[in-house]
């Protein structure tokens, strides 16, 4: 068999993150996102798959208060400091903040224009405001409490704004008027919720007290009360056309309510504290739907955990119904199907905005297309890992679910296995969604579960009262409707503390256990009878696991490292140390000749075992990471811990490898059009391929062979035209290098001086960096000048030699010449008109013997022009001239 390609580099993407812990939230005009808050930050997550598209920082404070304007251009969102902050969605920029009211933003409300903002307080105020100016257009008092609901009636022409308090009144107030016209007092609670029919003529208010509300809005009299039964959050109108109209309409008829009335039929949804949905029809106040169950319905009246519904909306463009829970759910009902005298409510989607914390993962299903998570609560959420749903909840345990398993039979069943603080363990079967069978006789928290890998006809289960039980899945039936009881076929007491993880052997021999009292310890199945017990780790084992392929175990401890150990003489045969903090979890991937682990630290990490090195280190979590799941087929990892956050890791080394193959590729290409340019002295081309290349020497050369040409200027401001700010940063890095070397600094100052010459300063300001590269550029320019100045010094004292040598003749002051004019003039006449007398003489002097010549001084003739633009230069030098002519 040929060996295993090894895996060099995963890449991970974001599949699950936490984007709302409860509060207010936002849908946009097309149902396409969603505006949550989540803390202090605005989150904006795509409603498809809950992916996070954007996020906007706040203010340190919760947010308390969001709205959207109509056309999804704006965001409107306060919080707890009560600075009211207007933000562009395009740019994700605040626009404008004011401050209004005395204490914090509780609702908002944008009206059908977009251009006037209405806000609830909890100082009893409504303020409406002007968005474009941000002045306050509308002051409302008259509230004796926190206004906790407020909306602008849907018809424009009707200019009223209605809003509801913990005073359980609902005012109606007139923005032409600036009056309040109404206040409808019939709760006796805090109100909730408000809506308004499709004409526009009746409001229904919901609160706290168990009943919904609908009044006149002709004369403001309350027309009906309809008791509900149980605290309400939330009331939706449903309009004529809504998907849900049409099958109420069917079932009304259907059971024969035809009673008529003077005002039309009004179908309304409600939800609250129950988790239940339910639909009424405001003749005769009769309840039409109610949702049998859900995953977030209350058990009973006892039942005080986070439980039922805190909104609900109805979608636009018909897309169906959102419900928020209180455990910070998203659910979308699609349809309501009607069949067979039933009215049934189609669950579509469902988002979970808050994870808390993970402690344990498993893929499920044969092509591993679903993620069973565990989190702190006691179900057990199952997500599409195709749109990251969401796909169901498996209810039923009593305390957290801490650990879970999952296997496929070869009959094609898919069961999970769970254990929990409550003592037990269930068995599921995810196609059913249903739970097949229940094992108690742990009188601790059951820590650890390890499905059969072979036979798959039991699983082991470990708990924290130090025992190990193996429970048979003999008697199970295909048609089980109630769950039944599982019997343990072997208990051992097997550790002196909490077992924390177990795991079976490939071929359902043995299986191991690791505990907290740092052992791990090996047992022959189906007895449990021990067969080695492994010790060298320093901390507890957090994660045990069996070679695929040899007979040995890994262990990964809270002591920073991680074990091989022989499983026929119990040695240790390699340890691995790289992480910071204790080992949470660690499998063999590639046919066991690689490890991947994660850690407290944060890291997941990629090792080798042959070599025992770390080839690869990722750092996507910000807390422990306590989950780890691994695909037998496609090896997909995915990761998850104490921020939430889950992460789907895919190999990448073949994707790598190809891309690194197409950029050699294409850089050959690029070299072979470089070279081609600068055979045809296209240096503008040329300077741009090194740009796209990073070949700052190839770059220094180019310039280089400019700054020797008569037309240079031309040709490299044409070439520096055409880069972008991106491109004239790295330049600038470039030539911050080159002005370091004397040798190459000549070249840096031209390329500096065209950059300054051709952008303006504001241009120059906007570079990314700049302050940064001006200060390694300024010092070394500096240098270079003032050597550039002795130099220049340097050469007067070859000037001084050569006069002293008479080679060249001292240029005298313009006060020296005003003093001695005959002497220049004879000079001047000399220079200029010499006569044949002297020529002759000149050449006798030139024939004469080598005596003659040596003992004589030849004397130069000069124009008065040369002389008059030679500067002029220290008097001393003409002094000391004078001394060796006279001589």
């Amino acid at each position: 068999m040929a060996s295993p390609t090894l895996k060099k580099n995963y890449r991970s993407t974001p599949a699950l993150q936490q984007f709302y812990t409860g509060g207010p939230f936002a849908v946009a005009s097309d149902g396409s996102f969603i505006v949550c808050a989540c803390d202090d930050a605005i989150k904006i997550v795509d409603s498809s798959n809950a992916s996070i598209r954007s996020a906007v920082e706040g203010d340190s404070q919760t947010v308390t208060a969001l709205a959207l304007s109509p056309d999804d251009r704006l965001l409107f969102s306060s919080s707890h400091s009560r600075q009211i902050r207007v933000w562009e969605l395009s740019s994700l920029k605040c626009i404008r903040s004011w401050k209004g009211h005395e204490g914090p933003v509780m609702g908002m409300a944008c009206d059908a224009s977009g251009g006037v903002l209405a806000t609830a307080g909890a100082d009893r105020k409504v303020l409406v405001w002007d968005v474009d100016g941000g002045y306050c257009t509308h002051y409302f008092k008259g509230h004796k409490g926190v206004v906790t609901s407020i909306i602008f009636h849907p018809d424009v022409n009707r200019l009223l704004l209605l809003s509801g308090s913990d005073d359980a009144t609902v005012r109606v107030w007139d923005l032409m008027s600036k009056k309040c016209v109404a206040t409808l007092e019939r709760h006796f609670s805090a109100v909730t919720s408000l809506a308004v029919s499709e004409d526009g003529w009746t409001l229904l208010s919901a609160g706290r007290d168990k009943v919904v509300n609908l009044w006149d809005l002709h004369d403001y009299s309350c027309k009906l009360t309809v008791p509900t039964y149980e605290v309400l959050e939330g009331v939706c109108v449903i309009h004529s056309k809504s998907p849900f109209a049409s099958p109420l309409d069917s079932y009304k008829r259907q059971k024969g309510r035809k009673k008529k009335s003077e005002s039309p039929a009004i179908y309304f949804i409600t939800v609250g504290e129950r988790g239940i949905v339910r639909m009424w029809n405001s003749e005769g106040a009769v309840c039409l739907f109610e949702q049998q169950s859900s995953d977030v319905t209350v058990s009973s009246d006892s039942d005080d955990s986070k439980r039922g519904f805190t909104a609900a909306t109805i979608l636009p463009l018909d897309q169906g119904l959102l419900c928020v829970t209180v455990d910070q759910q998203f659910l979308f009902y699609s349809t309501l199907t009607y069949s067979e005298e039933m009215l049934k409510l189609m669950l579509s989607k469902r988002l979970v905005g808050y994870n808390e914390e993970i402690v344990d993962m498993k893929f499920l299903g044969e092509d591993e297309q679903f993620l069973a998570v565990a989190t702190n609560l006691e179900q057990v959420q199952v997500y599409d890992l195709a749109s990251m749903s969401c796909a169901y909840v498996l209810s039923g345990h009593t305390g957290i679910v801490l650990c879970l398993d999952t296997c496929v039979l070869s009959s094609g069943r898919t069961f999970v296995v769970t254990g929990s603080k409550d003592n037990s363990v269930r068995l599921w079967e995810s196609e059913s969604r249903c739970c097949i069978g229940v094992g108690t006789g742990h009188t601790g928290a059951v820590g650890a579960v390890a499905f059969s890998k072979k036979w798959r006809n039991f699983f082991v289960s470990g708990s924290s009262d130090r025992t190990l039980k193996v429970w048979s899945l003999d008697g199970l039936s295909d048609d089980t409707e109630q769950p039944i009881s599982l019997k343990a076929k072997a208990v051992v007491a097997a550790h002196d503390k909490d077992i924390n993880s177990l795991a079976v052997a490939p071929n359902d021999s043995l299986v191991c256990s690791g505990s907290q009292d740092r052992t791990a310890c090996v047992w022959r199945l189906p007895d449990l009878v021990s067969v080695v017990v492994l010790k060298g780790h320093k901390r507890g084992v957090w994660s045990v696991e069996f070679s695929p392929v040899d007979q040995c175990v890994m262990t990964a401890s809270g002591d920073k490292t991680i074990k091989i150990w022989a499983i026929s003489d119990g040695s240790c045969l390699k340890t691995f140390e790289g992480h910071t903090s204790s080992v949470l979890r660690a499998s063999f991937l590639t046919r066991g000749t690689q490890v991947v682990s994660c850690g407290a630290d944060g890291l997941v990490k990629l090792w080798t075992i042959k070599t025992n090195e770390c080839i690869a280190t990722y750092d996507q979590h910000e807390d422990k990471v306590w989950a780890l799941a691994v695909g037998k087929k496609t090896e997909m990892l995915a990761t998850g811990g104490s921020d939430a956050v889950v992460n789907l890791w895919h190999d990448s080394t073949a994707s790598d490898k190809e891309e690194a193959f197409r950029k050699e590729e294409e850089g050959v290409l690029k070299g072979q059009e470089l070279e081609n340019a600068l055979s045809d002295t296209d240096y503008t081309k040329a300077i741009q391929i090194a740009f796209e290349l990073r070949r700052p020497h190839k770059l220094f050369e180019l310039f280089a062979e400019l700054s020797r040409k008569r037309e240079a200027a031309d040709q490299v401001e044409k070439a520096l035209h055409a880069l972008g700010k991106e491109e004239f940063r790295l330049l600038l890095e470039y030539v911050r290098e080159w002005n370091t070397k004397p040798k190459l600094c000549h070249v840096a100052q031209f390329v500096l001086f065209r950059v300054f010459s051709m952008l303006p300063p504001t241009e120059i300001t906007e570079i990314r960096g700049i302050g940064e590269l001006l200060e390694g550029l300024i010092p070394y320019s500096q240098r270079h000048f003032s050597r550039i100045d002795r130099l220049i010094r340097g050469t007067y004292l070859l000037d001084y030699t050569l006069t002293g040598m008479s080679v060249i003749e001292p240029e005298t002051d313009a006060k020296e010449i005003k003093d001695e004019p005959e002497t220049c003039s004879e000079v001047k006449d000399s220079g200029d008109r010499p006569s044949p007398e002297n020529a002759d003489e000149e050449q006798e002097q030139t024939l004469e013997g080598p005596k003659e010549k040596a003992s004589s001084k030849k004397r130069k003739s000069r124009k008065s022009g040369d002389h008059a633009q030679k500067k002029v230069k220290e008097t001393a030098y003409t002094k000391i001239s004078a001394i060796s002519l006279q001589a």
